[in-house]
């Protein structure tokens, strides 16, 4: 159950861009909840890419531009503060 406000039922707290928010109404019928819940999969998936073409010398970290590089390290220190690896056997494409 998820509610805006606080009810009985619902008393915890939580950010409206949590995934476990974005999951839950990814599930909803027409939510277009459902579209970010895909970019935020995808984006994952994208990550693992860009990191086998880097693992294989096909590009360079540097031949990335500078935003890019910072935000690449941003996610790669958030991943290895949570133990997310590439993908998992439960992971689907």
């Amino acid at each position: 159950m998820l509610s805006k406000e606080p009810t009985p039922e619902c008393t915890e707290t939580i950010a409206q861009d949590s995934p476990e928010v974005l999951a839950f109404l990814a599930d909803q019928p027409g939510s277009s909840a459902h579209f970010i819940a895909s970019d935020l999969a995808f984006v994952r998936v994208v990550e693992d890419i860009l990191e086998v073409l880097l693992d294989k010398g096909v590009i360079t970290f540097t031949d990335l531009p500078e935003a890019a590089q910072a935000k690449v390290m941003e996610r790669k220190s958030l991943r290895s503060k949570n133990d997310v690896g590439l993908l998992s056997d439960d992971d689907t494409i």
